[in-house]
């Protein structure tokens, strides 16, 4: 670890270029497996290496992309889990020798987690430890953790590093030309809830040329300090008779090394298209430059799937919705006892829309399940909010539930000065990448001092940076007295909010409504006691933000203070900007049972979506008008947010998944009535290819709007592709490609079908399909993602 850790701050090291293209070109078959060749064709494997290491390259990366047991299980491999990465470490060590180092590499499984998949957090930590585990006995110097699409499988492959060995960590994620991963995760995003879990480097890789890795890595970089990875592929894929090529030349793959090194990038290397050449010029190229870089300071941010929030410093006050928490809240008690969902997934949206930035979610209630039903809020609140959460228990079990089940780097809320507090949850908080709240409180109470407070204060961060928490992770709650019983000590949390900023130089956070218990018209003292608050350089606070007076408050004082740029936020609310029209709730008399059920799709409402069906059918709606009256509306209007990125995939699956909970219920109506489909639609992942969740979703959408799917899996050879096209007299066949080594059996498909006379309609689609490549092999159709895919097939077979 010491040398790679050190040779990163000293210049910047080249990575090597892309493996599998080089295998394949020596001999590997169309949809066999790379990592076999470890133990039957060892010396093909160090030949590359080799080839590699005679270019230049610093960083040998091992042939165990699909190395998990998941992957090789697909070849019937997955009880050589050991033995084949075993092997890929100690092939690139023999190239490498001395004066290289050994990256071993994990790719995704290809399964998603819980609740976008089926694959839990705990299984996937252990799958990714076989390999870690696997990787530190045969003494690699490094573990790069290449092409993930799910920030939480890639928290989970980080987790089983640290907890299997002591190597350190590049973390790279893949994302589009939008900037965003498949399940809607921007850089910024990844970048904080990687950084929090202390890797050594992080990145992008695959997905897009220098041009735009390097965008990735801008926004990177205005959120953490760490190094960064550079693995770029050669350009965007292109077709050139029959073949796919990467027209990136050498050149071009070293035009961005200047501002690569001021950014802060210490690793280069290549991925899809990259040769020895590449590699070769990326090394040239940086010879003789000055490969200095300081990092910046580190800042404190917060993060979910989809969002960052900063917290303190120079940075706006973080308003922290306190709803979700079922004191004096009976109904949403009997919620959680029962374990439903519905008023979480109000309270956040609502809370969100009234100005929240951070979600506190509070389970603890006498007769719950709290680890169950901590984990069931988590989920609930990310399938319909992209903010950040604070996870409000005191219970070390349900926090780490919930820090299982969340998608970014949270907020715990709280540790106390207590030895036993500290001992419990400052360990969870630095394995899972968390920030914690600090109470100004230990075994002896409440300060009644700020100097007292800031004692505490000093205490928790002294613990927290003994476990390798770093400060700007730690956030102390200087702790709100009711003023009606202690006058005096409301100045004194005044006091202690600067002090802790000034001397300790900490960011703060306050539950300011509690100053005004047990006194009339308490909105008028909250509200006041908030702007004072904010002036002392409050960082956080809990509050109501549906309570207009508090809100109103806070907007004022963030322009006051200077923290509203040319008052953008206030005039946003203020003045006279009509905001986007809210989803309807409840089940008054403005709204008819179409529209509520339209709702409830979009809201991925799956507890209360069968109770709108049994109302629908009560109200003498048939089945199929439940259906496309009510429902598929409301699926077409996921697809319009999905477009405009207002949602992403975890809620368009949400939304997919409410679709079949409401269908489970109507089909017991359909039993003997032959419901009419829009068409029948053959869906494969073509010969060669074991990727296949983009397909699935897309099967799973086309079910939802009404066609009957052949679902023939993945590595499909075309024979069986006609013969079932044939034997069911399908309207269209749907194909998806991962790989740019399978996707010429698209072509091969398209033409046998041709060729036999099959008169359907063909779609294409996947990772590396483009609307020019479909055009060029003659198919009818391209989609870009599942929901283009499901519009075109609706627009070509229905009109």
């Amino acid at each position: 670890m010491a040398n790679f850790l050190r040779l990163i701050n000293e210049r910047v090291l080249v990575l090597d270029g892309a493996m599998g293209t080089m295998l394949q070109e020596r001999g590997l078959k169309a949809g066999g497996s790379p990592e076999e060749m470890n133990i039957n064709a060892a010396e093909v494997v160090e030949a590359v290496h080799r080839e590699y290491a005679d270019a230049g390259a610093d960083i040998l990366v091992t042939n165990t992309f699909g190395g998990s047991r998941v992957k090789l299980g697909h070849y019937g491999l997955e009880k050589k889990v050991a033995e084949i990465n075993r092997a890929g470490v100690e092939i690139a060590r023999r190239a490498a020798g001395s004066e290289r180092l050994v990256a071993a590499s994990i790719g995704p499984t290809g399964r998603f987690l819980q609740p976008v998949g089926d694959a839990g957090f705990d299984e996937m930590v252990e799958i990714f430890g076989e390999q870690v585990a696997a990787f530190a006995d045969a003494g690699a110097d490094l573990i790069t953790l290449e092409t993930f699409l799910d920030i939480r499988e890639l928290r989970a492959a980080v987790i089983a590093c640290r907890e299997f060995s002591a190597l350190p960590v590049m973390a790279l994620m893949t994302f589009d030309d939008d900037g965003r991963s498949v399940l809607g995760t921007p850089p910024e995003a990844a970048a904080v809830t990687l950084d929090a879990l202390r890797v050594e480097v992080v990145g992008s890789n695959c997905g897009l040329g220098i041009e735009g890795i390097y965008g990735i890595l801008e926004k990177m970089r205005s959120v953490t300090s760490v190094p960064l990875i550079s693995q770029a592929n050669a350009g965007l894929p292109q077709l050139r008779d029959g073949k796919t090529v990467f027209p990136g030349t050498p050149e071009e793959m070293t035009s961005y090394h200047e501002r690569m090194i001021q950014l802060g990038v210490r690793v280069i290397g290549g991925c899809c298209g990259t040769t020895p050449a590449h590699i070769r010029a990326i090394r040239d190229a940086l010879d003789g430059r000055d490969q200095s870089w300081t990092p910046p300071p580190r800042r404190g941010f917060l993060s979910s799937r989809t969002s960052v929030v900063a917290v303190g410093e120079s940075a706006p006050c973080a308003i922290i919705g306190e709803r979700i928490n079922p004191t004096g809240k009976k109904g949403f008690t009997a919620e959680l006892r029962e374990g439903k969902t519905a008023y979480i997934r109000r309270e956040a949206q609502e809370q969100m829309a009234a100005g929240a930035a951070l979600l506190d979610v509070n389970c603890g209630a006498p007769g719950v399940d709290e680890p169950a039903a901590l984990e069931r809020a988590v989920y609930a609140v990310g399938g319909v909010s992209g903010a950040p959460l604070v996870l409000d228990s005191s219970d070390p079990v349900a926090l780490e539930a919930g820090l299982k089940a969340a998608d970014g780097k949270v907020l715990i809320n709280s540790v106390s000065g207590e030895v036993k507090s500290l001992r419990a949850i400052l360990p969870l908080a630095r394995k899972y990448g968390a920030a914690v709240i600090g109470l100004a409180l230990d075994e002896k109470g409440i300060p009644e001092t700020a100097e007292g407070r800031l004692r505490v204060a000093a205490n928790i961060l002294d613990a927290a940076s003994s476990v390798g928490l770093p400060k700007e992770d730690v956030i102390i709650d200087c702790l709100t007295l009711t003023v009606s019983a202690e006058q005096k000590r409301a100045m004194e949390t005044i006091r202690s909010l600067r002090k802790v900023r000034d001397e300790l130089g900490l960011a703060t956070v306050l539950g300011v409504s509690n100053i005004s218990f047990g006194l009339p018209r308490r909105p008028i003292l909250s509200a006041a006691f908030f702007a004072m608050a904010l002036e002392a350089g409050l960082s956080a606070a809990i509050i109501n933000p549906k309570d207009e007076r508090m809100m109103d408050a806070f907007r004022a004082a963030m322009v006051l203070l200077g923290k509203d740029e040319r008052a953008e936020e206030y005039i946003a609310v203020y003045g006279g900007v009509q905001a986007a029209p809210a989803i309807p709730r409840g089940d008054g008399p403005e709204l008819g049972i179409r529209e509520l059920l339209g709702f409830a799709i979009i809201e991925g409402d799956k507890d209360g979506i069968q109770a709108l069906v049994e109302r629908a059918l009560g109200e003498g709606l048939s089945p199929l008008q439940v259906s496309n009256e009510g429902m598929l509306p409301g699926l077409e209007e996921v697809g319009r947010r999905f477009g405009r990125n207002q949602i992403f995939l975890p809620q368009v699956m949400l939304s997919a998944e409410t679709m079949q909970a409401a269908f489970a219920r109507l089909k017991q109506e359909l039993q003997g009535d032959a419901a009419q489909s829009l068409g029948k639609v053959l869906m494969a992942t073509v010969e060669g290819d074991i990727h296949d969740i983009g397909k699935n979703i897309v099967c799973v959408l086309l079910e939802n709007h009404g066609f009957e799917v052949i679902d023939l899996g993945k590595n499909v050879p075309a024979q069986r592709i006609l013969d079932q096209a044939r034997a069911h007299q399908v309207d269209a066949v749907g194909l998806s490609a991962l790989m740019t080594t399978t996707i010429q059996q698209m072509e091969v498909v398209v033409q046998q079908l041709r060729d036999a006379g099959i008169k359907t309609f063909t779609m294409v689609g996947g990772a590396v399909v483009t609307q020019d490549y479909a055009d060029s092999i003659g198919a009818d159709l391209y989609a870009a993602d599942a929901l283009e895919a499901v519009a075109k097939i609706k627009e070509l077979l229905v009109g």
